[in-house]
């Protein structure tokens, strides 16, 4: 269901604060296309977490665009946490990987010299197995950041749980949450 990279030494979480933000950043998955807003993956969590969780998906955008927004929100919401979800356009279009990977590496970067956790969610390359796409494994290995590796391939491959080829439906954002909260739980020792 999820990576934490490495065996006995894998990366891990600090506990969030009882007062602690959590920023939500991506495009459409981190939005909510599919569903209703509160039952978009951040709303869901929030009640999971019971801390503030900000929704700042933004449906269409492409990690060039993210990375271009990120800076300002880091700044309005000084988050303890910000779960990365983010790539999914790049791919669709079939965008540079190399350039997709490299936008992530500096999301991840501006996030920690902000003072913020992160967690990287991989997104599905969309071909007959849904694989998620390398890099995002790279990224987290060399950052040691926690990644939710395999729950969006999982929920896509399944007609249940999805709104449309590339959009999980409620039920699915539903998953979507419940796995990141179990991979938070797990990267902070249960202390969340």
């Amino acid at each position: 269901m999820f990576l934490l990279s490495g065996c006995s030494d894998r990366p891990a979480l600090e506990p969030l604060s009882a007062d602690a933000v959590v920023l939500a950043f991506g495009d459409s998955l981190t939005y909510g296309t599919g569903s209703s807003p509160d039952k978009s993956y951040p709303a869901l969590l929030e009640k999971k977490l019971q801390r503030k969780v900000i929704n700042a998906g933004v449906p269409g955008e492409t990690s060039r665009g993210g990375l271009q927004r990120l800076p300002a929100l880091l700044e309005r919401y000084q988050p303890e946490l910000v779960i990365i979800c983010h790539g999914g356009n790049d791919i669709l279009r079939r965008l540079d990987p190399v350039q997709t990977e490299n936008n992530l590496r500096r999301m991840i970067a501006l996030a920690r010299h902000n003072g913020a956790q992160v967690v990287l969610l991989a997104v599905p390359e969309f071909s007959l197995f849904l694989e998620p796409a390398p890099f995002y494994t790279r990224l987290a290995e060399q950052n040691r950041v926690p990644l939710l590796e395999n729950s969006l391939s999982e929920i896509l491959s399944s007609n249940r749980l999805k709104s449309d080829r590339v959009h999980p439906n409620a039920e699915g954002y539903r998953q979507l949450a419940d796995d990141i909260y179990r991979l938070l739980r797990t990267a902070s020792r249960n202390t969340i």
